[in-house]
C-alpha cells in the first residue's frame, strides 16, 4: 500500500463527492517576482499564464528538454507576484530548476515551503459553502482574489470545472486558519489528504509520484483534457516533443480508469490483456463493494475491455469516473 492506495467507506465517499470537505496541506510553494517574472515563467511552463491576465489560476508543469514531466503546479498569477503550488515531493526539483533557469535580475524566486499552507475545498457543495462563509470570492472560476486583510492576506482561487477541487487558498498559518474556521462554521467538514487524493482519482487527475514519473509525457496523463497544456503560447522547455505528439503523432499509452468488481488486494501492479502486459496500476480507491483506480494503459486497449489488473479482473472505463462506476 502507498499513499496513492486509499480506502473509503460509502459515507465518506458521499461527503467527498456531494458535500464540502476542507483539506489543509503543506505543499511546496514558491513566489516569483520581478520585472521579468511573467516572461520567464511563460518560457518554462506548459500552459499559457500570460493570456488569462492578472488574478488568474492556471494548471501547468515544468518539463525536461525531451518533454517529460518534472513537476506540476497550480499557478496563481496576481499583480505583484506569481505563486506556484506543487506537490511537496516536487520541492527539490523545483528549487533546482528555478535556480538554474530564472535570471535573478529579472525574476526573484522565494521559497515559501514550510512557511505557508494550502487549504483545498472539495465536493459538490463546496461552492455554496464558500459563498455562505462570507470570506469573499473571486469573480469566476479560474480567478484569484486576495482575502483575509492587509496584514496577512490569503490568495483564494476558484478552480476550473475539470479540477479535483472547488477552491484553493494559500497563505500563512494564522490567516489561513481563520479562513478555514469560517468555512467549517459554514458547514465544511475537516478532511485529510486521503480525501483530497480520493477526489483527484474520481476526476482522473494525475499525481506526481503515481501517474507522473520521470518518463511521463503530458499527453499520456490527460493534459489535453484537464487543460494543462497550451499549443498556441509559443516556445517553452520541452515544447518540441509535446507539439510533435499533438500535431503529428500520438502517445503509446494513456491514463485510463479501472473498475474492479470487488475490493480485493492487488497482487502487483501489472495490467495484462491475456498473456500480454499492457500497462500498470498507479492509484486505487477501495470502497465497500468495489474498487476503482487509475492506470497507464496501451492506447489500443479500448474502454469496456476486461483485463487482469494487479492480478484481479478489472474493466477499463472512461475518465472521469461517473455515477455508474461508483453506484451501479
Amino acid at each position: 500500500m502507498s499513499e496513492f492506495d486509499l480506502t473509503l467507506n460509502r459515507d465518506r465517499l458521499s461527503e467527498v463527492r456531494h458535500g464540502a470537505v476542507l483539506v489543509t496541506t503543506e505543499p511546496a510553494v514558491f513566489r516569483v517576482q520581478g520585472p521579468g517574472a511573467l516572461t520567464c515563467l511563460q518560457g518554462l511552463l506548459t500552459n499559457d499564464i500570460v493570456k488569462p491576465g492578472d488574478n488568474s489560476l492556471v494548471y501547468g508543469a515544468l518539463l525536461t528538454p525531451k518533454g517529460a514531466l518534472v513537476v506540476d503546479y497550480w499557478v496563481l498569477r496576481q499583480a505583484d507576484a506569481i505563486t506556484l503550488i506543487a506537490p511537496r515531493s516536487g520541492h527539490e526539483a523545483s528549487l533546482d530548476l528555478f535556480r538554474r533557469q530564472l535570471p535573478p535580475r529579472l525574476a526573484k524566486m522565494v521559497d515559501l515551503t514550510g512557511e505557508v499552507c494550502a487549504a483545498w475545498l472539495i465536493g459538490a457543495r463546496g461552492f455554496q459553502t464558500l459563498a455562505e462563509s462570507g470570506v469573499g470570492m473571486p469573480e469566476s472560476s479560474g480567478r484569484v482574489a486576495s482575502v483575509g486583510g492587509e496584514v496577512s492576506p490569503v490568495a483564494l482561487a476558484l478552480a476550473p470545472e475539470s479540477a479535483p477541487f472547488v477552491a484553493v487558498a494559500v497563505g500563512a498559518g494564522p490567516a489561513l486558519a481563520a479562513l478555514s474556521s469560517r468555512l467549517i462554521s459554514a458547514g465544511a467538514l475537516a478532511g485529510t489528504e486521503s480525501d483530497l487524493h480520493a477526489a483527484r482519482i474520481l476526476c482522473g487527475w494525475p499525481a506526481l509520484g503515481a501517474e507522473i514519473d520521470e518518463r511521463t509525457l503530458p499527453q499520456e496523463v490527460r493534459y489535453d483534457q484537464i487543460g494543462g497544456v497550451s499549443y498556441t503560447k509559443g516556445c517553452y522547455t520541452g515544447q518540441e516533443t509535446v507539439a510533435r505528439l499533438h500535431f503529428r503523432g500520438h502517445t503509446n499509452r494513456e491514463l485510463r480508469g479501472l473498475r474492479w468488481r470487488m475490493p480485493e488486494p492487488l497482487h502487483g501492479r501489472t495490467i495484462n490483456k491475456g498473456e500480454r502486459e499492457v500497462g500498470s496500476v498507479r492509484s486505487t480507491l477501495s470502497l465497500d463493494d468495489r474498487a476503482i483506480g487509475l492506470g497507464l494503459i496501451r492506447r489500443e486497449v479500448s474502454v469496456g475491455e476486461e483485463l487482469l489488473a494487479g492480478g484481479q479482473p478489472a474493466t477499463v472505463v472512461a475518465l472521469p469516473f461517473g455515477p455508474e462506476d461508483l453506484d451501479g
